[in-house]
């Protein structure tokens, strides 16, 4: 095979221009242990532009649209390695397999974007693709074989597939953190994002009643998912209504979400697209025995319960557009603007 590939390096924390299409990167070889698979296709993320802008590090406080600061430790794990193949959400094809590996070249794989790594002092550790190590946006990319899921037989297609690691997982985690059940009367922000939406998909195969906070444009799209009503993002929520929030937005809205909740109910957070820093009240909080679930570290059960979904065909994302991946710059640029519902999918 090849022994160099086409593919997008992240040179640094910054713009647009911080991405290079390179087609001379050298192709990675498996060890043991290690599986090269041949990506297929890979989705877009707000974590891949929160990781290009260096969004994760503390000294950032605005939204992540409004980030324009210089920034040395801005990956999830704090300092990258540039260059840095990013891309978090992965479908491929094995393509050669290191000693000790039982996958076999052929099978279509995904894994999840959180790749965990408990140890002691930290049962909660992770690597993230795409931060951490090197991701999908290249033509070939370097797993770990424990990492890698057989979605094979699954009637999903490359691309749809591509669409679930990052949107799906984070969103079963969020629902199962919080406890979601059948007759929970759930409230997702961002509803008609890639997460949002997954949630609103997930949460209704829990038999939960589920509410979107959207736009008034995207309100039909939250519905088609599952939403049996919507709230438009700058609406007032009615007070202790809901047994969950799921959150994924932050920002000032935040204190009218913990209200929202009814007294002893859930709010989940993993992301802050609105911005990290809020204002709240926390006789809100601990007067109502609210609990507050931080969810990043995902369990293994919580991935393959979503592969054994995505093999029986009972989840599909929705896929607004694709693109190649050489036009990685249009793509997100695309994503930021918030027009499209759903995800984004890049094919190299």
């Amino acid at each position: 095979m090849t022994r160099q590939m086409q593919g997008v390096y992240l040179t640094c924390h910054g713009g647009p221009e911080a991405l290079e299409w390179r087609e001379d990167i050298p192709v990675p070889t498996p060890g043991a242990g290690q599986v090269l698979v041949r990506v297929a296709a890979a989705g877009v993320n707000n974590t891949d532009i929160n990781t290009r802008i260096g969004w994760y590090s503390s000294d950032v406080t605005e939204a992540t649209d409004a980030v324009d600061q210089q920034v040395e430790a801005g990956g999830w794990g704090g300092a990258l390695h540039f260059p840095r193949i990013q891309g978090g959400d992965l479908c491929g094809i094995v393509e050669t397999v290191g000693r000790g590996v039982s996958f076999k070249p052929g099978q279509r794989v995904t894994c999840p974007i959180n790749l965990p790594r408990p140890g002691p002092g930290n049962p909660q550790g992770f690597v993230a693709l795409g931060s951490e190590t090197d991701g999908a946006f290249a033509q070939f990319c370097l797993i770990e074989s424990n990492d890698l899921y057989d979605v094979t037989d699954s009637p999903l297609s490359d691309v749809e597939i591509a669409a679930i690691p990052c949107a799906f997982g984070t969103a079963e985690n969020l629902l199962t953190r919080a406890g979601v059940s059948a007759g929970h009367k759930v409230l997702i922000t961002g509803a008609s994002g890639g997460v949002g939406l997954a949630a609103v998909q997930l949460a209704t195969l829990r038999s939960a009643e589920v509410w979107g906070v959207t736009s008034a444009a995207k309100a039909d799209v939250v519905k088609a998912q599952g939403a049996i009503g919507t709230f438009d993002r700058d609406a007032a929520l009615p007070e202790d209504t809901f047994d969950v929030v799921i959150d994924v937005v932050g920002g000032p809205a935040w204190s009218g979400l913990i209200l929202a909740i009814k007294p002893g109910g859930d709010y989940a957070v993993s992301g802050a697209i609105a911005g990290p820093i809020i204002s709240a009240d926390l006789r809100d909080i601990y007067l109502r025995d609210i609990t507050i679930h931080g969810c990043t570290y995902q369990s293994p059960d919580v991935f393959g319960r979503l592969v054994a979904m995505m093999n029986a065909g009972r989840i599909k994302p929705l896929v607004s557009k694709t693109y190649p991946l050489r036009d990685i710059v249009q793509a997100q640029e695309d994503f930021l603007s918030k027009t499209l519902p759903g995800k984004l999918v890049l094919v190299p």
